[in-house]
C-alpha cells in the first residue's frame, strides 16, 4: 500500500510541477521563517539571562537604608549601618543559605604599574563571592582564598579589560601593581564574560581584594552591602523573610519597612527575565506560524486541483471496490508528503544560516544578543507537529470531497 501511494506522489509531482514547486517553496519559506525566528528567539534570551547572571546568579544583595516606620517608640529616619559581625550572625542564624559575603567598595582606588597608571572601583570581599557574582578567573590564576582573607594578604583579583590596560601584552598572574601606593600581587585575571545589569561600573574593570585587608586599609566601619545566595530558589522567600526578621531584631526597625533595607534580588529578576524570553518566543513563533498557515492554504489548493484531475480515476477505482478510507489515505499522504519535503528544505537552509552566523563569532554590539541563535530540540518538534497538523488537515478536506464522487457520475466527468 504505501509503495503505491509513494509511486501516485511522485507521479503527481511530475504532472504538476509548478504548482507543486511553489507549493514546496511556501512550505519551505514558512518553516524557515518559524525555525529561524524561534532560534533567535531563543539565542536572545539566552544572552538577555547569561547577561543578567553576570551580575549576579541566584544572589541577594543587601543594602542599609533608613527607616521610615516608628517602632517601639524610636523615630523614622535612623541609619542603618552593616557591620562584618552581621555577615557571621547572619550566616549562624539562618538555614538554607549556600554562600554569603560582605562587601566594601570604594571609588578612585589609584592602580599603578610599570606601563600603566589608572583608577578603578575597588571591592573587599570573601572567596563566595566568586561563585555569587561569576567572577571566575582565567587559566592560571585564582580568586581569593580563605587563608587570603584570615592572614590579610594582599592580593588582588583584576577584571580582563583592566588587566589588559595595566600589562598591555602580557600575562598579569604573578605581576605587581601598587594598590593606592600600597604593593599587592595580581593572584587572578577574571575570564570574560557578557554582563547587563552592573552597579558602579562593569567587574571587567574592577578589582577585587581581601575584605579585611580593605577594611585595615581604608578604615571601613560599616559594609557598603551583603550578598546572599540560596542554598536553592525554592528558599529565596524564606531566607529574605528570616534575614529581614533577624536584623530588624538586632537594629530595631519594623520588618514591613522597606527604606530600612533594600533588598537587590537577582533571583526575582531571573524568573521575569525567564517569563519575558518565553513571552517573546511565543511571539516569534505566531509570526511565523503565519506564514505557515498561508503555505499549508497552498497545499490544500494543489489537493483540490488533483481531486478535480482525478475524479474519473477516483471513480473507477471506487466501482472496482476502493474503501473511502484508502481514497482518503491516497491524498492525506501526499499534502503530508508536500509538508515534508518542504519542511525538510526549511529545516536545512534554517541550519546553514544559523551555522554560518555562529561561525562569524559576534561578540559587539548588537552581536553579542543577535549572534547566537540555538536551534533546539522543542522548535524542531513544535514545528514538526505544525507542519504535521497542516499537512493533514490540507489533505483531510480534498480528501474527504474525493469519497463523496459518485463511479456512475466521475465516468461523465470530463
Amino acid at each position: 500500500m504505501w509503495k503505491n501511494l509513494f509511486a501516485e506522489f511522485i507521479a503527481d509531482l511530475r504532472l504538476q510541477k509548478l504548482r507543486a514547486s511553489l507549493t514546496i517553496i511556501a512550505i519551505t519559506w514558512g518553516t524557515f521563517a518559524v525555525i529561524l525566528l524561534l532560534a533567535f528567539g531563543e539565542g536572545l534570551g539566552n544572552r538577555m539571562l547569561e547577561g543578567m547572571l553576570g551580575a549576579g546568579n541566584q544572589v541577594m544583595i543587601l543594602y542599609p537604608g533608613q527607616t521610615t516606620i516608628n517602632h517601639e517608640g524610636l523615630g523614622v529616619g535612623r541609619p542603618i549601618r552593616f557591620v562584618e559581625e552581621d555577615v557571621d550572625l547572619i550566616q549562624n542564624s539562618v538555614p538554607h543559605i549556600a554562600f554569603i559575603s560582605p562587601q566594601y567598595g570604594r571609588w578612585g582606588i589609584r592602580l599603578k604599574t610599570d606601563a600603566a597608571a589608572t583608577s578603578t572601583y575597588g571591592e573587599g570581599v570573601n572567596p563566595g563571592f566568586e561563585d555569587m557574582r561569576t567572577m571566575y578567573p582565567a587559566s592560571g590564576g585564582r580568586f581569593i582564598s580563605e587563608r587570603d582573607v584570615t592572614e590579610q594578604r594582599r592580593v588582588v583579583f583584576v577584571g580582563n579589560e583592566l588587566a589588559a590596560r595595566l600589562f598591555p601584552g602580557e600575562n598579569a598572574v604573578g605581576k605587581s601593581v601598587l594598590v593606592d601606593d600600597m604593593p599587592f600581587t595580581v593572584i587572578g585575571v577574571m575570564q570574560p564574560k557578557l554582563q547587563t545589569s552592573m552597579n558602579n561600573g562593569p567587574d571587567a574593570n574592577r578589582i577585587i581584594i581581601p575584605h579585611t585587608t580593605f577594611r585595615n586599609m581604608y578604615g571601613n566601619r560599616y559594609l557598603g552591602s551583603i550578598l546572599i545566595r540560596p542554598t536553592s530558589p525554592e528558599h529565596q522567600l524564606e531566607v529574605k523573610a528570616a534575614v529581614t526578621d533577624l536584623l530588624a531584631r538586632k537594629y530595631k526597625f519594623d520588618p514591613t519597612d522597606k527604606n530600612a533595607i533594600f533588598v537587590w534580588d537577582f533571583i526575582e529578576q531571573e524568573n521575569i527575565s525567564r517569563k519575558v524570553s518565553a513571552g517573546v518566543t511565543i511571539f516569534l513563533f505566531v509570526v511565523g506560524l503565519f506564514t505557515l498557515l498561508i503555505a499549508g492554504v497552498g497545499v490544500a489548493n494543489i489537493m483540490y486541483v488533483v481531486v478535480k484531475e482525478r475524479t474519473r480515476e477516483i471513480g473507477v477505482k471506487k466501482a472496482m471496490g476502493a474503501r473511502n478510507r484508502h481514497i482518503m489515505a491516497q491524498f492525506i499522504f501526499e499534502a503530508i508528503s508536500i509538508s515534508a519535503l518542504g519542511g525538510l528544505f526549511g529545516l536545512l537552509i534554517s541550519w546553514g544560516i544559523v551555522a554560518f552566523i555562529l561561525s562569524l563569532n559576534l561578540n559587539d554590539g548588537a552581536g553579542q544578543f543577535l549572534g547566537s541563535p540555538v536551534i533546539s530540540a522543542e522548535a524542531i518538534y513544535l514545528t514538526i507537529g505544525t507542519l504535521s497538523l497542516i499537512g493533514f488537515l490540507a489533505g483531510v478536506f480534498p480528501a474527504r470531497k474525493a469519497t463523496k464522487v459518485q463511479p456512475v457520475e466521475s465516468l461523465r466527468y470530463e
